[in-house]
Parts: structure tokens; sequence; C-alpha cells
């Protein structure tokens, strides 16, 4: 196209269309910055692998010894669904080796989980896992 039909075409697109065509990009790079802050803040978490290459198993419950967490850290839990499952529960289910009935259950076999600020508490409620050492406490800061 011949550069004096673009300069005709710019200039017969109304002022209007130009200004809103100019605000949709700056919606568009508004919205990707806010992204790109929401992507930084959540760089900020680590990911952890409960129990290390043993996984989610027995006599896991002093691994978060020594481990400093933070609210929005990942806990992954890898173990075998068929002899195994993870629950989310308070702290006196922790305590007691007993989940409410309207607890969080996991059967994956893989499963993440997001710490929140304080207390995070897991068990297995397979029979006398718990019992047996498969469970842990977590407290994020």
């Amino acid at each position: 196209m011949p550069a004096t039909a673009t300069r005709l075409m710019a200039a017969s697109v109304p002022p209007e269309s130009r200004l809103a065509r100019g605000r949709g990009i700056a919606a568009v790079v508004t919205v990707l910055l806010l992204c790109m802050l929401l992507h930084c803040k959540n760089a900020d978490a680590a990911s952890y692998t409960v129990g290390d290459a043993a996984g989610w198993t027995f006599n896991v419950q002093n691994w978060p010894k020594g481990k400093s967490f933070k609210a929005g850290d990942v806990l992954v839990f890898n173990y075998i669904p068929l002899f195994h499952n993870l629950v989310v529960v308070d702290k006196e289910g922790y305590d007691a080796c007993r989940a409410a009935g309207d607890a969080k259950k996991f059967q994956t076999g893989k499963d993440s989980i997001t710490l929140v600020k304080g207390g995070n508490y897991f068990i297995c409620t397979f029979p006398f896992h718990c019992r047996l050492g498969m469970k842990i406490a977590v407290n994020a800061s």
C-alpha cells in the first residue's frame, strides 16, 4: 500500500477511536503488570517434599524439625494411595490421630498443600498409621 494511502487511512480514523484503542492498550499493559507482580510474590514460596526421598510414610513426624516454613509454601506429599492417604486436621485431631467428618481428605498419591499462617496438621487415617508416626505438624510464619 502506498505511503500516501496509509496517511489518508490514518487521518480518516476518528480521534475517539484512536483514544479508545490507546485506553485498551493501557488496560492490557496494566493487567500484564499486575500478573507479573502477583507472580513475583508467589515466587518467594518454597516447595518441600514431605519425607524427602522416602515420601509420606511411617515415622515422618520429625521431618519438619529444623526447617523454616512460611505461609504460601507448598508441601508435596508422595505416597502409594492404595496404602496411605492424607488428611488435613486441627491440633486436636493431630494429637488424637482422629479426623473430623468434614476433614479434607486427599488420596491421589501426589498431593500439594499450600501452607496457611500458623499451625498446619496432617495425618494418615489408615488404621494405626498415624500412631506409627505418619503425621506431621508444621508451623508457618
